[in-house]
């Protein structure tokens, strides 16, 4: 199968594409004082200016049926996960057309592009999961449930990779790709489980929040980080059914655009 030849190039060729990543998060940031850090500042000063306006100076609260009363406290949750797979598929879908030059001039395996965009920023994100799970310890109280924070981090990766590396080819055929995805990251937002709880949802309109493949994983944290709880089965399924549906339709793609697609860019 061409996904998994594509998959054993990359493990193959872990070392180069630790170099290409390395390069990547210093591209990001170079010329600034601040450098990589600014990686971690800017979500964490996003996650407390939720936590800032929504908990202490409105003080608004959600209702009954809620993980948690406070607003803010609800947000981040969901956001930090959210922004991290807007930055890794945005950064991703555009990767191959970044990297077009390079392509035509050396014969490097294309799918270590939208891959590097990935790892880089998850290699960012990662630790900010971490932060996360030590803030929330007075809701989880340390429950084996947060353990599976691990899983699902690596299952977001990995998805992430898949997703990133189909839209990266799609780019490649239609320059539109990529206005259409990041048009589709900003309103993605509103038909998931980030902004407010499933129960607040119209009931009738729920099934539209599965159409976003990060409702199953923004559900999941939800329940370990701000109830101590294990994922559902209902949330484990649908992150294995999209990761199946794209990792499909990813190598039907692959099989089909192999030969054209350095001359795409």
């Amino acid at each position: 199968m061409p996904l998994i030849r594509d998959l054993l190039t990359v493990w193959r060729s872990r070392q180069l594409l630790w170099v290409l990543t390395r390069r990547e998060l210093s591209a990001r940031h170079a010329g600034t004082a601040a450098g990589w850090l600014w990686g971690y500042v800017q979500p964490l000063l996003t996650v407390a200016a939720y936590y800032l306006v929504f908990d202490v100076v409105f003080a608004l609260r959600l209702g009954e049926n809620a993980p948690t009363r406070h607003v803010g406290a609800f947000l981040i949750v969901g956001a930090l996960p959210w922004m991290s797979f807007c930055d890794a598929v945005g950064r991703g879908a555009n990767s191959l057309l970044e990297a077009g030059g390079l392509l035509q001039k050396n014969p490097l395996p294309p799918v270590l592009f939208p891959t590097r965009s990935v790892l880089a920023t998850m290699l960012t994100h990662g630790p900010l999961i971490l932060v996360l799970a030590l803030a929330y310890w007075p809701t989880h109280q340390g429950a084996w449930s947060v353990l599976c924070l691990l899983p699902l981090w690596l299952l977001q990766c990995f998805f992430c990779v898949l997703l990133a590396y189909l839209l990266a080819v799609f780019a490649a055929a239609v320059r539109d790709t990529v206005q259409i995805v990041g048009f589709l990251l900003s309103v993605g937002v509103f038909i998931s489980p980030v902004l407010f709880p499933v129960s607040q949802f119209p009931e009738a309109w729920r099934w539209v929040l599965w159409l976003n493949p990060m409702s199953a994983w923004v559900e999941a944290y939800q329940l370990v980080l701000l109830k101590g709880a294990w994922p559902e089965f209902a949330q484990w399924a649908a992150i294995l059914l999209w990761i199946a549906g794209v990792a499909g339709l990813l190598n039907v793609v692959v099989r089909r655009s192999r030969d054209q697609l350095v001359d795409w860019l």
